[in-house]
């Protein structure tokens, strides 16, 4: 099966509205943006330099996580919050140690769909799709037929939520709709995922981040090592547990900054 899209239409990209995807693909090095973009990332940064630190190294983290999992004999794969894409994607890296790997990706947002519906059409990229949907309705997720058609829920999926619940406001229990995902999953499946903080930040500039987000109609939560550490209740983290992102299993020295890297990140089996 090559990579697949439900739907082609295009998406009004609102150029003049600064977008959380598209800052990110800026934080990234990406040329995925626009001027209203860039000016609300180096808001974010002028806040705080590390935040691009902490979006490279949470791109290293997913692609090291995503590796970690498929020599674990993972071939299943559920990317949700996915952000337009950048080399080294999940597919990619599953594919790359097993090239029976299969992703389903899903976004809510049609800017992100336009951009990963084109990364996957044209040439065959095993078997992946993407598809849209949301995080806060994770009934429709699981019985998306596109996913379904993909993805065999019966045989345990890696479940990535990378750099998205961050994204989801308290009121969406975020909890709920995490372990309303897990526990539809067999045993043998896997959480991972990364959650932004303000842990290593003051006070001050801990508030100043959601209103830059708020202008990019994006609600932000930080929360703390210990409410990251509920997403997996009932779950076998793997070692080193949770961490800041460059230090889940780094392939690098580590730098002066890791240890206050503001991403919380770990990998846990459902037993």
């Amino acid at each position: 099966m090559g990579g697949e899209a439900e739907d082609r239409t295009p998406a009004d990209l609102k150029p003049e509205v600064p977008h959380p995807a598209r800052m990110y693909d800026y934080f990234l090095g990406g040329k995925d943006n626009f001027p209203a973009d860039r000016v609300a990332a180096e808001k974010v940064l002028a806040i705080s330099p590390l935040v691009r630190i902490g979006a490279l190294a949470n791109r290293a983290f997913l692609q090291r996580a995503v590796r970690h999992l498929a020599e674990q004999g993972v071939k299943q794969f559920l990317d949700i919050g996915t952000g337009i894409p950048t080399a080294g994607n999940t597919h990619e890296t599953a594919q790359r140690v097993n090239p029976d790997s299969r992703v389903a990706y899903l976004d809510n947002d049609p800017i992100v769909l336009v951009h990963s519906r084109a990364l996957l059409a044209g040439a065959s990229h095993g078997s992946a799709t993407v598809v849209q949907g949301d995080l806060r309705d994770p009934g429709a997720v699981l019985d998306d037929p596109q996913i379904r058609k993909v993805l065999d829920l019966g045989q345990p999926v890696a479940l990535l939520l990378f750099a998205i619940l961050h994204f989801i406001d308290d009121a969406d229990d975020p909890y709920g709709l995490v372990r309303h995902l897990v526990d539809a999953l067999p045993s043998g499946s896997y959480l991972a995922l990364s959650h932004g903080t303000a842990d290593f930040m003051s006070a001050a500039d801990a508030a100043k981040g959601p209103a830059v987000y708020r202008s990019a109609t994006a609600q932000l939560t930080m929360r703390s090592r210990e409410q990251v550490l509920r997403f997996f209740d009932g779950l076998e983290l793997a070692e080193p547990g949770l961490v800041t992102a460059p230090l889940w299993r780094p392939d690098q020295p580590a730098r002066e900054t890791d240890a206050m890297t503001g991403i919380w990140a770990g990998v846990a089996r459902k037993p």
